[in-house]
Parts: C-alpha cells; structure tokens; sequence
C-alpha cells in the first residue's frame, strides 16, 4: 500500500486503486499519517513561485553542448560485444563443422610416386633386418632329405 500513497496524494490512481486505498487508510493510522505527511509537503510546494528560465537559457545549453568534446570513435571499438556479431560468428562456425563432417571424403596427403611405391613395399623393408642378418640360421640342423621327394635332393639358391 505505501507504493500507492504518492499516487492517491497526485490523484493519479485509477478509481478502483483510489477506493481501496481510502478503505485501508480508514483502518490504518500509520498509512493514514503518511498520506497527511505527503499532502502538506505537496501543498507547501504548490506555493512556491515558478522560475522561469532567461530567455537566453536555451542558447546556452547548446552551446554547452555543441562546445562538449565528441567521442572519438576508437579503432578497437568494433570488438565490442555485440549480440548480432556473436551470433554470426556462432552460425558460422556451426556450418563450418556441419560441412567438415558432413563431407565423409577424407583428403590423402599428396605424396610423390617413388614414396608411394615405397609405402607400398614397408612390410618388405620391415623385415629387411632379419633377412640380412643369418647368423642364427648357420646353427640349425641340415634338413633330412627322403630318398623319394627328388626336388628337395638338389641344394636350392637364393
């Protein structure tokens, strides 16, 4: 109720809001008191004389104005937050991932043909290491050879 004391004692209240306010006032003192208060604040100031600004009042405020230094707008001033850029910027960004996922072609590194071809023999050159090295192969038992297989009777080169 006191949030509507100021605006019975204006006589800005609806009627509605004016009745309800002058039903409480009658029950409650302390409101009733203030609302007493505020209205011979108010007459007292309906008494005072008006002043009436110089004529040249108006001159001088704009020349007060028009004499104020104007902002200089900063090169910096563009990173400002500002609610359209971010949203550009997130939209943008949502499309960017969209088509990098979406795209499914992966793209294979250029490589010149004489590394493709020796990407292609890695698993030979893996085992490279132990083809070189037969040290360990000296000390394994001859094989047996069976009088009636004749392909394995004649020794084979590498």
């Amino acid at each position: 109720m006191e949030s509507r004391i100021l605006g019975y004692v204006d006589g800005r209240l609806k009627e509605s809001e004016r009745l309800e306010l002058e039903k409480h006032l009658a029950e409650c003192s302390p409101c009733a008191l203030r609302v007493n208060e505020f209205t011979a604040v108010s007459g007292l100031l309906d008494e005072l004389p008006l002043i009436e600004p110089s004529p040249e009042f108006d001159t001088r405020v704009h020349a007060r104005v028009a004499a104020e230094p104007a902002a200089k707008a900063s090169w910096w001033a563009w990173t400002n937050f500002s609610p359209r850029i971010a949203f550009a910027a997130s939209m943008l960004l949502l499309m960017a991932l969209w088509l990098g996922y979406r795209s499914g072609t992966t793209i294979a590194p250029a490589i010149p043909n004489d590394d493709q071809a020796m990407m292609q023999d890695l698993p030979v050159l893996e085992d490279h290491d132990v083809l070189q090295n037969f040290e360990p192969l000296k000390d394994l038992p001859s094989p047996v050879q069976s009088d009636d297989d004749p392909d394995l009777q004649q020794p084979q080169r590498m």
